[in-house]
């Protein structure tokens, strides 16, 4: 797929922070770690990740404004337009050695998605999307949320709350209510890279309370791109501001969504 210049200099800005932390990756014993907060760790790699892409979104874009997992908000000269990034998804497999992490890179303009990339370093796999010009794979292979129909062939994946915390007795409660009626679960700890699956058809849904924008907000795009449905958990509710996403093949999600927002 040919890509627009905004989409051309995130797939860059991805793939050259990729490099620089599959490099750390190979040397995960060696890095230096701060603990952040239960769960939550940042490492020099990370930080080296988010700033290689601003360098390269900035440098193409420096009128843009900012959103960064590491780096916070930033305002620019154009405020319709930021950039929504986390470099590292998947920070704790990344610093326990297990190969499943990734970088998102998303553009938002007038408060609306409207570019997402993410980019699975180790696999070597980039997935991404422009509104309206659907959801791709490696350049050339167009994805498509899966065509499964019925609960019980459906395989979901959720992300349970790593310092357990207010919203571990409703996921469990969720999973009680929907484990009986499916064909599995699985829980792989980068949600950008659980919503990306989604939308190539290898997950079938996924659902998570308490995100960040930047977890999920090119995944938001690449899904509905691929023919999927992604909606806040609650009517009224933003998925950027308040984390809580609900994402299925349309053909499944309405069965689902019911079945996770039923806590009556």
């Amino acid at each position: 797929m040919q890509g627009s210049a905004n989409l051309n200099v995130m797939i860059k800005a991805a793939r050259r922070a990729g490099r620089s932390l599959v490099r750390d990756f190979r040397e995960v014993e060696n890095l230096q770690v701060s603990r952040k907060g239960p769960g939550d760790f940042v490492s020099k790699a990370d930080i080296a990740a988010e700033k290689i892409i601003r360098e390269e979104l900035t440098n193409a874009r420096p009128n843009y404004g900012w959103l960064g997992e590491e780096s916070g908000f930033e305002a620019g000269e154009d405020p319709t337009r930021r950039w929504i990034v986390d470099p590292l998804d998947g920070t704790t497999n990344f610093l326990h050695g297990m190969p499943h992490w990734a970088v998102s890179v998303a553009l938002e303009h007038k408060g609306e998605i409207v570019a997402g990339v993410i980019f699975d370093p180790v696999k070597d796999e980039m997935f991404f999307a422009e509104k309206g010009q659907g959801a791709w794979l490696n350049d050339s292979q167009r994805i498509r949320v899966s065509g499964r129909t019925r609960m019980a062939d459906c395989v979901f994946a959720a992300g349970l709350p790593p310092d357990g915390g207010k919203y571990l007795p409703g996921m469990l409660a969720d999973l009680a209510r929907l484990m009986p009626q499916c064909s599995g679960m699985r829980r792989w700890g980068a949600a950008s890279l659980d919503l990306a699956f989604v939308a190539a058809g290898r997950f079938d849904g996924f659902w998570e309370y308490n995100l960040n924008a930047w977890d999920i907000a090119a995944g938001v795009l690449i899904v509905r791109e691929a023919g999927g449905m992604v909606e806040p958990m609650r009517d009224g509710q933003n998925m950027l501001d308040d984390g809580h996403v609900i994402a299925a093949n349309a053909d499944i999600f309405g069965e689902f969504a019911g079945v996770i927002r039923n806590r009556d």
